[in-house]
């Protein structure tokens, strides 16, 4: 029989279920020995945030088949580690949806109506009822940025409070946001007319903070902020501003930049109502996860495939030899096509060119899907979840093959339209490396950046703009970026056949990301325009 070690709290829901399929070994408080011990000869892992799945503790395990993650997050286990060995890696992702949803109503009623200040008056033996006089939310317009599965969950509760919902989230469809009841519009329009904005995206560690100070200059006088998804969303130093002069009428927050957030003067702030991360924590939730990653982790060791795997073999043997060298090409299109797009998404167009179209490509589509992802989202993607995470977000995806890829033997095209046009990139393998061709019919080459072992290219970008062709442009790009202390490590010019425009494409793989300032700096120089950015 199977052996499960599990080395924090589940839910006894969910211990059940393991003990129906395999013996089970599970208590808390192990130390480090204690688990790299205990773990030899187990074929099943189950954790929380609190274990650290390293290299060292996976070697450990020569006959473990699978980790799960009792919740979303998987940064406390090397995904890579455990690739290697073929360890399928499980999420309980979609867990705490409700949980996370209840808990923004919560806030907003409790923001809303100043129920803290209230209780806590009360308690202190005052009755003062003119100074907690809120304000009611039925018509008023509510503001969600990020329409996944708890902005989904909060804009459904809403409406059932009569309250207008609409949306920011440029990477899910229209037809997705009707289907929820919410009109889709630019962050600036939410700013300016929601009385409520509540967050709900996800956060790239790299990426600047979405609300700063000229966001919340735009949102409407009054407004009140809910965020119960990441702390890096919100610049809270511009927030205090914002509170202190009257901007905004309050904010509940449950999550911080830095977390514990003893030292954090927001928490104190008379505005704000803090609460200490608790988004998950409701015992339907703690079921809801266990029974989630019991199920899936048994249907791992049963052979079965489980859609809450977050490293899945993207390819089956019998097709690796065909396709598997351009599964990185696909992902970087992906990557690159939705850092360079702009607008909201409408249709996706993968065109697979040459050898590869006599094959199977799913792998491929799966890692384009991937790739489109990466830059926005913590989303896993597989073979087995492919389907659900498209049809989860409302995209559209068209895909064709062509036998003839010349002059390359195989080649990927992603078509990411949007609201705003077309951003294309076709990818092939030069000498085993990945390299985009074309970008936006324009002839490129750009090789995907080397790395040590283990290293991921995060250290460069690609600046992509359109210049006049004529003597001097590519010059004075090169001496903005200098004046900006900028290094320059590759830069390719290419023509378009079909543009008559007499404009080139100039592609730049610098040392660094530009600011907003920066780009406008760039964006200034006299026959440049449509200067945009993405981390290789």
């Amino acid at each position: 029989m199977n052996r499960i070690l599990v080395s924090e709290s589940l839910a006894e829901e969910g211990l059940a279920i393991l003990r129906g399929g395999a013996e089970v070994d599970a208590r808390e408080g192990w130390s480090r020995a204690e688990l790299v011990a205990a773990i030899s000869g187990c074929q099943g892992l189950i954790v929380r945030s609190g274990t650290q799945v390293d290299r060292e503790l996976i070697e450990a395990a020569p006959t473990l088949r699978v980790i799960g993650r009792a919740g979303a997050g998987v940064d406390n286990i090397d995904l890579d580690a455990a690739s290697e060995r073929g360890i399928i890696v499980l999420n309980a992702a979609g867990g705490n949806t409700v949980s996370a949803a209840e808990l923004t109503i919560a806030l907003l009623l409790s923001l809303s109506r100043h129920l803290p200040e209230a209780n806590a008056s009360l308690k202190s033996g005052e009755w003062n009822r003119s100074d907690f006089v809120g304000a009611e939310l039925r018509g008023k317009t509510a503001g969600i940025v990020g329409l996944g599965l708890v902005g989904a969950a909060v804009a459904r509760r809403l409406q059932a409070m009569e309250m207008r919902t609409i949306a920011f989230d440029p990477f899910v469809s229209e037809e997705r946001a009707r289907s929820v009841g919410v009109e889709l519009v630019e962050l600036s329009d939410l700013l300016a007319t929601s009385d409520v904005i509540t967050l709900h995206s996800s956060a790239s560690p790299d990426a600047p903070p979405l609300l700063g100070s000229d966001e919340f200059e735009q949102m409407k006088r009054g407004a009140l902020l809910v965020n119960t998804a990441r702390g890096r969303l919100i610049d809270e130093a511009a927030l205090s501003s914002a509170l202190d002069s009257d901007r905004l009428g309050g904010a509940a927050l449950d999550v911080f930049a830095v977390e514990p957030a003893h030292e954090n003067p927001l928490v104190g702030h008379p505005r704000v109502l803090a609460t200490p991360h608790l988004g998950a924590s409701t015992q339907e939730a703690q079921e809801r996860v266990a029974v989630d990653i019991a199920t899936e982790t048994l249907k791992v060791l049963r052979g079965q495939p489980s859609q809450a795997a977050v490293n899945a073999p993207l390819i089956d043997p019998e097709s690796l030899e065909a396709v598997g060298p351009y599964l990185s090409v696909a992902e970087m299109c992906g990557r690159l096509a939705t850092q360079l797009a702009s607008g909201q998404w409408r249709d996706i167009v993968i065109r697979y060119r040459g050898e590869i179209a006599n094959h199977d490509v799913t792998p491929l589509k799966a890692s384009v899907v991937a790739g489109l992802l990466a830059p926005i989202s913590d989303e896993h993607v597989n073979l087995v979840n492919i389907n659900n995470v498209i049809a989860h977000r409302g995209w559209r995806i068209l895909e064709r093959k062509t036998p003839d890829a010349e002059p390359y033997t195989s080649s990927i095209t992603v078509e990411l339209r949007t609201s705003s046009g077309e951003t294309s990139l076709m990818g092939t393998l030069e000498h085993g490396r990945p390299a985009v061709v074309e970008i936006n019919g324009f002839y490129v080459h750009i090789r995907s950046p080397l790395t040590r072992p283990g290293e991921a290219p995060d250290h460069l970008h690609l600046l992509v703009l359109r210049n006049e062709d004529r003597p001097g442009r590519i010059g004075e790009v090169g001496m903005a970026l200098g004046r900006l202390e900028v290094n320059i490590a590759a830069m390719d010019v290419g023509f378009s056949p079909d543009d008559p425009s007499e404009m080139s494409l100039m592609a730049l793989t610098i040392s660094r990301a530009l600011s907003v300032e920066e780009v406008g700096v760039i964006n200034g120089i006299d026959g440049v325009e449509d200067v945009s950015q993405a981390q290789m």
